[in-house]
């Protein structure tokens, strides 16, 4: 799988955990602590995918304003990370402002997938080959399962 094809892939997954923990109610208690630990999890290993694999190589390909997407993209992970998720984990699933909370993580993922999907994957696709396209693929694979194994060893 090429890494465009791979990360559209994590974005659909994490859109879809995104839509069944909103529509949960405050009585979804369990629910809404499983779905919200898989989303985190997903988004780590998405993050690290990029960060350290297609981020880099879209950076050296391009052109300064390419550095920029890139660049902001990583913010927009920073402030998920950093912010937005601690404040949902810290929140009772049983809150009314949990639901609020996970709108607004919902509203900035939608907003960071259209933006990667509209101007930096096709822009990817012009500056990188099928076959750079192809091993960054192959890289964020081996990498995606060594962190999840990481996650499923501490998890143990």
């Amino acid at each position: 799988m090429n890494a465009i094809e791979l990360l559209k892939k994590d974005h659909e997954t994490v859109k879809d955990l995104l839509s069944k923990l909103q529509d949960t109610t405050e009585r979804a208690v369990q629910t809404r602590k499983k779905l919200l630990l898989k989303i985190e999890q997903e988004l780590k290993i998405h993050t690290e995918l990029e960060e350290q694999i297609f981020y880099p190589a879209f950076r050296r390909a391009g052109s300064k304003e390419d550095a920029v997407l890139a660049i902001e993209a990583k913010e927009e992970h920073r402030v998920v990370e950093a912010l937005v998720l601690p404040d949902i984990k810290g929140t009772s699933p049983s809150a009314l402002e949990f639901a609020g909370r996970v709108k607004v993580l919902k509203e900035l993922l939608e907003h960071h997938i259209e933006e990667e999907e509209r101007d930096m994957f096709p822009q990817a696709s012009k500056l990188l080959s099928k076959r750079q396209l192809q091993e960054l693929g192959e890289s964020m694979e081996v990498l995606r399962k060594s962190l999840k194994s990481d996650t499923q060893a501490k998890a143990a």
